[in-house]
């Protein structure tokens, strides 16, 4: 009953749809924004300076009725002049470049507290796997992180691998964006001071479904961010009602891609299933974690998500039915 209750209370939880810089609800996201702010504050009088000179300029020197054809005065070689578009634009590229490194350094070289939350994220062609080495369990493309109460901070470091190819990971209300690059683990941080749901993309291209490879950060308040811990870290529930279900799961080929507990292929080449109900979407964010999605997916996943590499199993009308009705107990 707590578990449900607690999958109930995230449903209820604002969804950051918006993908926007400009409303940070992070630490490391917030700093990324003051430098934003400097550099458009500094293009913006660059754009006002040269746009009003352009201006000046035109009206100034337009043609005129009395014009007698002639040019006017030429400027050549004068000191003054080219220090001024020397000099002027270097100590911009100076203050840019100062301001950025003093802030990106400051997020890359927080200190964190011992205990801090750890979370290993895989990119995959296109989905994420997402593993929380502390509580020994793995899930897929929700990440759940608990959020920062007044002076009581809670930062969660997400180390980043990909098992493919160059992916890219990025939340832009919480934080920065990393590339997940093979063979070169890459790290990101995230401070959040507000509850709700944040969506975010792969930012690089990784192939047919790059725009399909969602991202969902469930920002809980701790009470409900250690009843979902509880759930994830419990056994799959096993209901006698689905069991012809379960067993078609394991005697297809189902079992070799994917992991429900003990059983299955755990090898990360698709998603675990183990608490497939405790999330919101399917296929990285494609569909919802309803009846009639799930069996689309399990009918044709390429009807939900063209090029994908979960094969169509030729399933059939009872065989989709029990699969279907299996994962559904999945909570």
């Amino acid at each position: 009953m707590v578990l449900f209750s607690a999958v109930a209370m995230r449903a209820e939880e604002e969804i950051h749809n918006i993908q926007n810089i400009f409303e940070p609800t992070s630490t490391p996201a917030e700093g990324i924004l003051e430098i934003a702010w400097v550099v458009l504050t500094i293009c913006a009088g660059i754009f006002v300076v040269v746009a009003g000179l352009m201006v000046y300029a035109i009206i100034r020197f337009r043609a005129k009725k009395d014009d007698d054809g002639s040019e006017p005065a030429q400027v050549y070689g004068s000191n003054q002049i080219e220090m001024a578009w020397t000099v002027i634009p270097l100590l911009i590229v100076l203050v840019l470049v100062f301001v950025t490194a003093r802030k990106t350094i400051t997020i890359q070289n927080m200190p964190f507290p011992e205990g801090t939350l750890e979370v290993n994220i895989i990119g995959h062609q296109w989905w994420w796997e997402v593993e929380y080495p502390q509580y020994g369990f793995i899930t897929a493309n929700e990440i759940h992180i608990p959020v920062s109460e007044g002076d009581i901070k809670r930062p969660t470091i997400i180390n980043l691998e990909s098992a493919d190819v160059i992916h890219s990971f990025w939340v832009p209300k919480l934080g920065g964006k990393r590339d997940v690059v093979p063979n070169y683990p890459n790290q990101i941080w995230y401070e959040p001071d507000e509850t709700g749901i944040y969506l975010g993309n792969c930012a690089e291209f990784c192939g047919t479904q790059h725009a399909n490879m969602q991202i969902r950060v469930v920002v809980q308040t701790p009470e409900d961010f250690e009843a979902w811990l509880k759930n994830q870290q419990t056994p799959p529930r096993e209901d006698a009602s689905v069991a012809t279900g379960r067993r078609m799961f394991e005697s297809l080929a189902c079992i070799s891609c994917h992991a429900i507990g003990e059983k299955g292929a755990n090898n990360g080449f698709g998603p675990d299933l183990t608490h497939l109900m405790s999330r919101q979407t399917i296929g990285a964010g494609v569909a919802d974690t309803n009846y009639d999605d799930i069996h689309q997916w399990l009918k044709d996943p390429d009807s939900l998500k063209p090029g994908c590499y979960m094969p169509d199993m030729k399933l059939t009308d009872d065989q989709l039915k029990h699969l279907t009705e299996y994962l559904l107990t999945l909570h």
